[in-house]
């Protein structure tokens, strides 16, 4: 049985991801108000840009937190870059991940939230399949800095309890379940300060 506080912290991170475009749009409406063209126009534009923003992350985090049976014709690739178009990280996802499974696709897509946490300034993300495995993701960061948080790695490599989870490294103990259903491990191999290389691997 999923223990409540993985549930609580799941529902604190996806409100988390919602509430900067949903305040967004709430902003733009109140300008909408104004008597000033220039005003109404930006107003239009905050609106439709945090919209399209609120919709990704939606769709995203329905097929990385949901079933892969409602995932529809969500293509996960679109979904990882809809979910970073705009902002200062970059993403390849190379073509033989989409021959995988729906189910190691998510595992690819939520291994690959993970390695962008490791990049606060920017930088870029590499998805491709593990070809060590037998079946596998790998997720490369790489930028100026990059910045490994070893309470998401202890969470992702599953040696953290649930009561010892937060609202920032409940991603990674979902991501390593996911893996762990396909008889994967989700792990950091690999650290430096320009680089971080992430594997879900099946042995």
């Amino acid at each position: 049985m999923i223990d409540l506080r993985v549930l609580e912290l799941l529902s604190a991170r996806f409100c988390h991801e919602l509430v900067s475009p949903v305040g967004a749009i709430s902003n733009g409406v109140e300008l909408l108000g104004e008597d000033d063209p220039d005003f109404v126009r930006e107003a239009i534009a905050l609106i439709e840009q945090s919209s399209r923003s609120a919709s990704r992350r939606l769709q995203f985090y329905r097929f990385a937190y949901g079933t892969t049976s409602t995932a529809g014709s969500a293509v996960p690739r679109e979904l990882l870059m809809g979910i970073l178009e705009g902002g200062k990280i970059a993403a390849e996802w190379a073509e033989p991940v989409s021959s995988l499974s729906l189910d190691w696709q998510r595992v690819a897509c939520n291994l690959a939230i993970v390695a962008a946490e490791t990049l606060p300034r920017g930088g870029r993300i590499a998805v491709r399949r593990d070809e060590s495995a037998s079946a596998g993701v790998a997720v490369e960061s790489s930028g100026e800095a990059v910045l490994v948080n070893p309470d998401i790695v202890a969470a992702l490599s599953g040696s953290m309890p649930p009561a010892d989870l937060t609202s920032r490294t409940i991603h990674g103990y979902v991501t390593t379940q996911f893996a762990l259903r396909l008889g994967a491990h989700a792990m950091l191999k690999e650290s430096g300060p320009n680089r971080a290389l992430f594997v879900a691997a099946a042995r």
